[in-house]
């Protein structure tokens, strides 16, 4: 006969309640083969900032969802009625890992301490301080700076114009608040080790709010084995292979791990204007006019045409996407008669670029359709790893860019181009554009600053300062049904406090 097994609704219970408290442990990730830069001061790399996010922090952070600002170091603020006075409060439990308190005066030192670094990229977004400009660059005094710390929870910050986007730039890793000496963190993370590519985080016991900080230890391998790091996550030995990391989508055995998602990006060629003729207007958009755009941006999911990514309210700006070799040709012949160039004179045009097969194919491209136009275009290359630290000083007419901004808003692409811009590699130099981007600095309302804003971009791209390619794409790997507090974003930047492992549920019939 046959048995008929009906499971206690008392065992249920237990086995439900079992469930829900089902303990967290430790998670590993694997990243690509790179150096990190654990400095915030001066890291600029996305892998570094999904390092640093879990090290440290500043006044705010970003909300892994919706990306806005939320409180964090500040538990509120208040601006004045001129808008140039911010007054910042702080938590009283903030502390460092050492178990040091936070104050208002480590932000002031730590942001002392940011714009007196060398080549730290983000350094200028304080120039909107009063004296931050002056003395990042070394004209001004660091007493003049005008960061005061009121109290031990009171910071009061005074501007030289109103900014009302100051809460999503403090967002940004170069921020946040450093400790007295190197290995003491204010995130709620702390760098246990690393060494042979395996980094170890382990929790920060005096992280104000440690309570909801649930995995107590994050392993992130570094590996460039694609074979290998799909293992891993098909066998449950890895739980997140990062968008920089290599492996083979096509072997994942759970396709609902796989997340592909747009960036608040734009990869973008640019020029510099040190070498004649490419200073010139009407040479470098000759040259854009001769491009073939569909060929340019083929291997590309989403096609960019504009600098600034696409954001609700900002207005249309007619991007660069017009493709005629004879139009080009016509331009290209009254510029050389303008500048007194010989209609057969060839114009060495150097394309720097970082070696990489997709680099060299857009080389090609360009090679191509300049040729035509007198152009001979010759490439030099660096190791990726040294290339975007070597535009600075590169005395070469045109470089490639991607670019994820830093915060949700078009000034996140706009002030790679400032005149005084500590991101401005470029070197790019327009009293216009500047003037443009202090009076959206200055507008009443959002409406009026996009408007500003998207004139500011429109000059950028009319004067053929850059070629927009595409808006990147990320591609991570990783189980949502496991790990909680996973969002992708535009920013691919995931705060590792959010994460935590789910409590599984066990579906039992009821045969009661």
């Amino acid at each position: 006969m046959k048995k008929f097994f009906c499971i206690p609704l008392v065992m249920c219970a237990a086995l439900c309640v079992h469930a829900q408290l089902a303990a967290q442990r430790p998670i590993t990730l694997v990243d690509s083969v790179h150096e990190y830069d654990f400095n915030p001061h001066t890291a600029s790399y996305t892998y570094d900032a999904q390092i640093l996010n879990g090290l440290y922090e500043g006044l705010f952070t970003c909300d892994p969802a919706t990306l806005s600002p939320t409180n964090a170091l500040c538990v509120s603020y208040k601006v004045s009625r001129d808008k140039k006075r911010w007054t910042f409060t702080l938590r009283s439990d903030a502390c460092f890992s050492d178990g040091t308190p936070i104050t208002a005066n480590d932000v002031r030192e730590s942001w002392l301490g940011l714009l007196e670094t060398p080549y730290a990229p983000y350094a200028s977004l304080l120039d909107c301080i009063a004296g931050a400009r002056e003395f990042r660059e070394g004209t001004g005094k660091e007493q003049d700076v005008k960061i005061d710390a009121r109290s031990n929870t009171t910071l009061v910050v005074r501007l030289t114009q109103p900014t009302a986007h100051l809460p999503s730039i403090l967002c940004h890793h170069a921020f946040s608040v450093l400790g007295p000496e190197a290995g003491v963190y204010s995130g709620p993370y702390c760098l246990e080790s690393y060494e042979d590519g395996k980094l170890v985080l382990e929790k920060n016991d005096f992280y104000y709010d440690a309570s909801s900080v649930h995995i107590p230890q994050i392993i992130i391998l570094q590996s460039d084995d694609s074979e290998q790091n799909t293992y891993l996550l098909n066998t449950g030995k890895a739980d997140w292979l990062l968008g920089d990391s290599s492996f083979d989508s096509y072997s994942v055995l759970n396709l609902d791990t796989l997340h592909l998602g747009s960036s608040f990006a734009t990869q973008f060629l640019f020029f510099k204007t040190n070498n004649e003729p490419w200073n010139e207007t009407d040479v470098r958009n000759a040259l854009l006019e001769a491009i073939p755009y569909d060929v340019l941006r083929k291997d590309n999911y989403i096609k960019a045409t504009t600098l600034v990514y696409p954001l609700n309210g900002y207005p249309t700006v007619t991007g660069i996407d017009d493709y005629d070799l004879e139009d080009a040709k016509a331009l290209m012949s009254e510029a050389r008669e303008r500048l007194g160039i010989a209609q057969d004179e060839i114009l060495p045009l150097v394309f720097a670029i970082n070696g990489s097969d997709y680099m060299k194919s857009l080389a090609e491209v360009l090679h191509d359709a300049w040729e035509p136009l007198g152009v001979e275009l010759s490439v030099q290359v660096t190791p990726i790893e040294r290339y975007y630290s070597s535009i600075d000083g590169w005395n070469a007419d045109l470089f490639s860019y991607s670019w994820v901004g830093d915060f949700a808003d078009p000034l996140a692409f706009l002030e790679l181009f400032r005149s005084a811009s500590s991101l401005n590699v470029g070197h790019y130099h327009n009293a216009e554009y500047d003037a443009l981007l202090d009076q959206a600095a200055s507008a009443d309302t959002s409406e009026e600053r996009y408007k500003l804003l998207a004139k500011a971009e429109q000059l950028l791209l009319d004067e053929g300062m850059i070629i927009p390619v595409s808006h990147p794409v990320t591609l991570h790997a990783i189980d949502c049904e496991e790990i909680g507090g996973w969002t992708l974003n535009p920013f691919d930047v995931h705060p590792l406090k959010y994460l935590f492992i789910k409590k599984k549920q066990l579906n039992i019939p009821n045969v009661v």
